[in-house]
């Protein structure tokens, strides 16, 4: 690989994109999360017009976790010691594969019982994916563009997260059915793979102590031991455990606010919206100073907007409810892939890439299976305003347990230990 080019930028908010293996893996990872969330409309869609049930919903988020966390060290492991892009390439091509079985299924009609098994095989590639992809990004851009990328990475993904949902669902109300949805995602993986496949090799530097189970649990170790990406990562995990929502969404939209998959698309986007707009202000004005108390505080603002959107039955105020939601979790993405990343060696960025995944893993689709959960023991408002109130309560826990966390100012100040 060329040497990474650390000249002074022209346009700093720009400094990136200046770069072209970032330029590339931006544009597949842009791909491959449209893709992924076209088919997480779809089945959530298919799943609850085939059983009209909250828990179906729940394990749809548990058949993609248990099998990440599971290989959560073996993964990052893997990531260490292996070249990353190629590890990405095969799992966009095993994702492929994947979501042309679910057309395939959807095509014949089947239960959910074969949705799941094929999402526990998205579950395991998902979890090779995850620490090659995070930690690959520190290797694509000089140390003093690392900020940005961080936060342009982020805009990249909630860009995508705003047109895939809605692309799903309109296209699922278009078609009246899943399968072309699922067709369609498969080709964008495809086309992820291949701007993989343009990238120029990016070595792993050369290991020499041997695979134990003190090399594969050194990632557990690290974050054990650094309180600041501790409670960062924890953070995340527990606040968006209680309060995500996404896994009701389907009833929101089918039951509450009386509307079809389109709507499904519109509520699922919303988040996204927030987020990117958020985003591009922070690639504009960066966070400069006192990054963990802001990052708490939007914490504590995603807390009360679930709330809202658990009450609300306005289609308009679910929507701005959801956008706050989206914008506050973006400032706490970017302070926590920041602090992840940088502060991470790159021999270790692999294993720690592993269990951060394990824990945005957690408070997503362990989320979604709690949400699925508490709604069918509850009730679906209820769980929601319940789940709101939890990542208050969370906040409030961790200004008191984690003051070094509150205590970062200048996320540059970050940096791998000597």
């Amino acid at each position: 690989m060329r040497p990474v080019d650390a000249r002074a930028s022209r346009v700093p908010w720009l400094s990136a994109f200046e770069h072209r293996e970032f330029n590339l893996f931006q544009g597949a990872r842009l791909l491959a999360v449209l893709g992924t969330q076209m088919q997480s409309v779809a089945i959530g869609w298919q799943v609850y017009a085939l059983t009209r049930r909250p828990l179906d919903l729940a394990w749809v988020g548990l058949a993609q976790f248990v099998p990440a966390a599971c290989l959560s060290i073996v993964t990052g492991h893997v990531a260490d010691r292996f070249e990353r892009v190629r590890i990405m390439m095969t799992c966009y091509a095993a994702m492929t594969g994947l979501m042309l079985a679910l057309a395939a299924l959807a095509h014949a009609g089947a239960g959910v019982g074969p949705i799941y098994a094929v999402l526990v095989g998205a579950g395991i590639t998902r979890a090779f994916l995850g620490p090659a992809s995070q930690s690959l990004v520190p290797k694509l851009v000089p140390p003093e563009h690392f900020p940005n990328a961080v936060t342009w990475s982020s805009s990249f993904w909630q860009g995508a997260m705003v047109v895939g949902p809605t692309l799903g669902g309109v296209l699922y109300a278009a078609f009246g059915g899943a399968e072309r949805v699922y067709e369609l995602a498969a080709g964008a993986m495809l086309g992820a793979f291949v701007l993989l496949a343009l990238m120029q090799r990016i070595a792993v530097p050369a290991r020499t102590e041997p695979t134990t189970a003190s090399t594969l649990l050194a990632g557990v170790r690290y974050v054990r031991d650094n309180q600041v990406i501790l409670g960062a990562i924890a953070l995340d995990l527990f606040a968006v455990l209680l309060g995500g929502a996404a896994a009701l969404l389907p009833i929101y939209a089918r039951d509450i606010l009386h509307s079809g998959p389109w709507a499904l698309g519109a509520l699922r986007s919303a988040p996204a919206v927030g987020a990117a707009i958020t985003g591009v202000v922070l690639a504009l004005r960066p966070i400069e100073r006192r990054a963990g108390a802001k990052m708490l505080a939007c914490v504590a603002v995603f807390g009360v907007g679930t709330i809202v959107f658990g009450l609300s039955r306005s289609f308009a105020l679910s929507l701005v409810a959801l956008a706050i939601v989206g914008a506050a979790d973006m400032v706490s993405v970017v302070v926590r892939s920041a602090l992840v990343q940088i502060a991470t060696p790159d021999a270790m960025r692999g294993r720690v890439s592993a269990v951060n995944m394990v824990f945005i893993g957690a408070s997503n689709e362990l989320g979604e299976f709690e949400s699925g959960l508490t709604a069918q023991l509850f009730g679906t408002v209820e769980s929601v305003v319940i789940g709101g109130i939890g990542t208050l309560l969370v906040v409030a826990l961790w200004i008191w347990r984690f003051p070094r966390l509150r205590a970062v100012d200048r996320l540059n100040d970050a940096a791998p230990p000597t």
